[in-house]
């Protein structure tokens, strides 16, 4: 028998178990629910090393047959069998695990932000318009009129500084229309986002995020040791600082051109192996991106100084970026230019810039993918597997 907690066996003995009971077990369809009272007694060469005699049974439901995937079976199904009969899939105990793993992660970043005072928020999935615009928005009818999904909170954490909340922070649902049929990318996803006022520039807002992750996942191992110590061991030690290496070291490294754009998932790849010798830090930032390169990302900052150079930073774990984020601008006017730069209209977002109208203090954040985390943290070979139900371009169901 197998519940949430694991794997008991149930043993019928000839002349001790109750009559019937050999009949219904022998025919009952593997998978099927069944209630058993009993008494527990040791049993060395029993699976858990104890055993369940029965005094009652009651078969609660019976399973059809055949099963369309095993659960207990050693040959491993192909993962669009496993998810589209994801109910049976997640009955296997080591996906639980997964499950085990990122709700202890969640509770570990949560532990974190409260701890450094700050309050979480939730912001709306349904806009008139997005962080981003581009391809990558889903757009529906919202009572005959245009919205779209929320690719980030991003617009709202910004108005939240003007509001004087100064340290918010949010775990939810994101959505991007990106045709990525990768193991990295999905269509809904669960973004950490944070954002606050005064931070001490980019390297203030990269101190808190390795601080805020460190601490997570120290907290996250600390509370999965005493009942599934198996897990913790997944979970390691997150040895900070980071390295940093600017953007333009990036690609010197790399040995690629000078080029409009980021670089591309090959060259973050090739990034990863090339910074992973043998004792490494898994985790890196790479900073100082160009303006050129952060063009319609309107909002960050360009100091007037030089304006060809942001303080944005990407949080990279062995070549699969993690995180974004950097200062933002608070300034209307030089926020408005920034939008014109990037073919953005500013009519589109009037509560967006009214909010910096009216005082806007300097600001900062990031943005984190939870379940791109899980993958890297547990090695997991695709990121649907850090879903409980994944959405990609091909799947809605279940």
């Amino acid at each position: 028998m197998r519940d949430r907690t694991g794997v008991v066996q149930v043993t019928l003995k000839k002349g001790v178990a109750p009559p019937g009971f050999f009949d219904t077990l022998a025919a009952l369809s593997r998978e099927s629910v069944v209630e058993v009272v009993g008494t527990v007694a040791r049993a060395p060469r029993a699976f858990s090393g104890v055993e369940v005699a029965p005094s009652a049974l009651t078969v609660l439901s019976v399973a059809e047959v055949p099963l369309p995937l095993g659960v207990v079976d050693k040959v491993r199904a192909e993962l669009d069998t496993r998810l589209d009969h994801r109910v049976l899939d997640l009955r296997k105990p080591e996906l639980r695990g997964v499950f085990e793993v990122r709700a202890a992660l969640l509770h570990g970043f949560r532990t974190a932000f409260r701890a450094r005072e700050f309050l979480e928020v939730e912001t709306p999935k349904l806009l008139r318009q997005g962080a981003e615009g581009g391809a990558t928005l889903f757009r529906l009818d919202y009572f005959d009129r245009p919205a779209f999904l929320a690719q980030s909170p991003q617009l709202y954490k910004q108005m939240l500084m003007g509001a004087g909340f100064e340290r918010v922070f949010e775990i939810a649902p994101a959505f991007r229309a990106e045709r990525s049929d990768t193991v990295r990318h999905l269509t809904e996803f669960t973004s950490l986002d944070a954002e606050m006022a005064y931070p001490d520039g980019a390297e203030g807002l990269r101190r808190m995020l390795e601080e805020i992750l460190r601490e997570a996942v120290a907290t996250a191992r600390e509370s999965l040791q005493a009942l599934r110590p198996e897990l913790a061991a997944k979970l390691p030690v997150v040895a900070t600082p980071f390295p940093t290496i600017p953007f333009a070291a990036c690609r010197e490294r790399l040995g690629v051109p000078e080029r409009a754009g980021d670089l591309t998932t090959e060259e973050e790849r090739r990034l990863g192996e090339l910074l992973a010798p043998e004792g490494a830090n898994p985790f890196y930032f790479i900073t100082d991106f160009p303006s050129e390169v952060k063009r319609t990302t309107f909002y960050a900052a360009r100091p007037p100084e030089d304006p060809a150079r942001t303080g944005y930073f990407d949080l990279a774990y062995r070549g699969l970026e993690l995180a974004s984020g950097g200062p933002r601008e608070p300034d209307a006017a030089r926020l408005r230019a920034n939008m014109a730069a990037a073919g953005v209209d500013p009519a589109g977002f009037a509560g967006y810039l009214e909010a910096f109208r009216y005082g806007m203090p300097p600001h900062g954040g990031f943005g984190f993918g939870v379940d791109r985390f899980l993958q890297a943290l547990l090695g997991l070979p695709n990121i649907r597997e850090s879903r409980l139900f994944p959405r990609d371009q091909y799947r809605l169901d279940p």
